[in-house]
């Protein structure tokens, strides 16, 4: 069975196409794709917040000066004298029932949630990843296929132009050879068609801006995974408790909580501390002067943010049983994927395809001796090429439901650097 490891990335996979890519080379380029990049940004943000919210109010600063004039009697005389009084003040606000802790609370599990999200978006990326890499493995392989019956269908045709001007061929089965021999090279172009197309999602996946004549050039190891059902491992509730998603859905209902009960300490009245100095112009002595300002609530006590809190609260419980009915019916579907396809794989293995091999070179001995008509021997042929194609698509199909569930069951933490 194939191993999924995580070596580090190679420039060269950006640079050239001459070598086969690997299964590892694509999961790890896919580690680093744009989506990926932008999760990380996502969790750098988050991580921001929790700077943000885990301060206290800044206290503020204030300073006064007032002028006027004083007008008096001087030896008999009027005079006037300006006066400057100035005064310096600190206010802070002094928040009460646990507010920060609240704030600092939501915005960590928030910030874990966006951890998870980024191992979710991992996972996701080289799902994604693993599907265009076996379809560009299976595309490559129909071509050859296709193109193997193509030529021999030609040679057929030939040999029946041969036949028909020696008078052992009648034109009506000359006809039929040659309208086979088209239909093959047509299936043929199409499946090179499949192979650019799929070649082309390979790339997308990967984050790789390369020109297309070099993408068409791509190609695939032949890394097929060995037909064996792996351990499904840990039980279900185990399986879906660890998952990145699930996870992330958790700590967001944490925060919720969080932001309900800081919406509710906002009933504790946070008052405003505040001391100053003022000094008048025409006296010796300073004013120091101490004061509490109290927010006076009348006729509310914050029931919106109550309100709205309760409410992302509920969602938050809705959204994270949700993801875990989903994670449980990929469970379901995993496993069901992974018996059925590798019975399916194990049937053309076996059975389907060795007796597809076997009548078709039992007909083509039997036709060249004469013993068949031509109409049994394309029977023959056709059946040998729906069954290599089907044999295909099955191989397809396990080898993702099987790398599939390797990456499903890696630690949420394998994280990229």
């Amino acid at each position: 069975m194939v191993w999924i490891g995580s070596p580090a990335f190679s420039p060269a996979f950006a640079q050239s196409s001459s070598a086969p890519l690997s299964l590892t080379e694509v999961l790890e380029a896919a580690r680093h794709n744009l989506d990926v990049r932008w999760a990380q940004q996502e969790a750098l943000a988050s991580q921001a917040d929790i700077l943000a919210a885990n301060r206290a109010p800044l206290p503020v600063l204030s300073a006064k000066a007032a002028a006027g004039e004083q007008i008096g009697l001087s030896n008999n005389a009027l005079t006037s004298q300006r006066r400057i009084d100035k005064s310096l003040g600190l206010d802070w606000t002094w928040e009460r029932g646990g507010k920060r802790a609240l704030r600092t609370q939501a915005t960590q599990s928030l910030a874990a949630a966006s951890q998870a999200d980024l191992a979710e978006t991992l996972v996701q990326q080289q799902l994604a990843a693993k599907d265009a890499f076996f379809d560009v493995l299976s595309a490559q392989e129909r071509v050859a296929h296709v193109q193997a019956m193509a030529q021999s269908a030609k040679q057929l045709a030939l040999t029946a132009q041969k036949r028909l001007q020696a008078g052992d061929l009648s034109a009506q089965d000359v006809a039929r050879v040659e309208i086979e021999a088209q239909r093959a090279q047509a299936d043929a172009q199409s499946a090179q068609l499949d192979q650019q197309r799929a070649t082309l999602a390979l790339a997308q996946i990967t984050g790789r801006h390369i020109r297309p004549e070099p993408v068409m050039q791509w190609r695939v190891q032949p890394q097929w995974p060995a037909n064996a059902v792996p351990e499904m491992g840990a039980g279900l509730e185990t399986w879906v408790q660890a998952r990145a998603d699930v996870q992330a859905a958790t700590q967001r209902l944490q925060a919720a909580q969080a932001w309900l009960d800081n919406a509710q300490a906002q009933k504790r009245i946070d008052p405003v501390v505040g001391v100053s100095v003022d000094t008048a112009a025409n006296a010796s002595n300073r004013l120091v002067e101490l004061r509490v300002q109290f927010p006076l609530q009348v006729n509310y006590a914050y029931e919106g943010e109550i309100g709205r809190a309760i409410a992302q609260h509920a969602q938050a419980q809705e959204l994270l049983d949700k993801v875990r009915l989903a994670a449980q019916g990929e469970w379901l579907g995993l496993q069901q994927d992974l018996s059925s396809a590798a019975s399916r794989l194990q049937g053309y293995d076996t059975l389907i395809l060795p007796r597809a091999r076997k009548v078709a070179e039992q007909a083509e001995l039997a036709y060249s001796k004469g013993a068949i008509p031509l109409v049994d021997l394309l029977d023959a042929r056709r059946t040998l090429r729906a069954s290599l194609i089907e044999a295909l698509t099955v191989q397809t199909d396990y080898a993702k439901a099987v790398t599939a569930w390797q990456l499903r069951n890696r630690p949420a933490s394998a994280l990229p650097n």
